[in-house]
């Protein structure tokens, strides 16, 4: 039966000459035997550990900003699993690794099968061009609900990702939002890339502001 594990790891974000301190929550999805890992960030073998010894299948980015891939190549070594990415974050992930291309790209709509269950692709740009979330409405939360969205930095409790900064949107990401997460049941959790879950329903009665303040 699938199960989600969570840890947070501390670094840094960089991006338009500024740095940044922050905690990264980075998800595992699997069984005994096999698994996924989304956002491997910053600490490669903490997240080794966490996988305790299970068979990684795919390494799945939300998207490419540099807390999200900079220790990726490193945990890829570490559990032999490919590394895939939205090709529209190219140009994010080229800034750290110029000399080194993902394993593959992620497609809108493509489906990853592990433990039973289905993550499905949602491209939802606006925080990065080639942003995207991950959605398996059979997959059950830490809380005990059915229906899970992994959203990297596109969504968190309490409104859209950041969109002040160089490749992103904020009426992109709010269409992304509105078009594809709002759409999804009220009570699907939402394991965000940075602080505490939430859920569609919580977070869709303030759609309207999120307009009005811009941001």
């Amino acid at each position: 039966m699938a199960r989600i594990n969570k840890i947070v790891t501390s670094g840094t974000f960089s991006l338009d000459g500024g740095t940044w301190e922050v905690d990264n929550n980075v998800w595992i999805v699997g069984d005994d035997e096999t698994c996924v890992v989304i956002d491997p960030a910053h600490d490669a073998l903490e997240v080794q550990k966490a996988v305790n010894g299970r068979q990684v299948l795919a390494i799945l980015l939300t998207h490419g900003h540099d807390d999200h891939i900079r220790a990726v190549q490193m945990f890829r070594s570490l559990v032999d699993a490919p590394v895939l990415l939205h090709e529209a974050d190219r140009m994010l992930w080229d800034t750290v690794y110029p000399d080194q291309a993902p394993d593959g790209t992620i497609a809108d709509g493509e489906a990853f099968t592990v433990a039973g269950i289905q993550l499905t692709a949602l491209h939802t740009p606006g925080h990065s061009p080639g942003s995207v979330c991950f959605h398996s409405p059979e997959l059950v939360s830490e809380s005990g609900t059915q229906g899970v969205v992994f959203s990297g930095d596109t969504l968190f409790q309490g409104g859209p990702g950041a969109t002040g900064r160089s490749y992103s949107d904020f009426g992109t990401i709010v269409e992304s939002i509105k078009d594809r997460l709002l759409t999804l049941p009220d009570e699907t959790t939402v394991n965000t890339g940075h602080g505490d879950s939430t859920t569609i329903g919580a977070e869709a009665p303030h759609l309207q502001e999120w307009i009005d303040r811009g941001h």
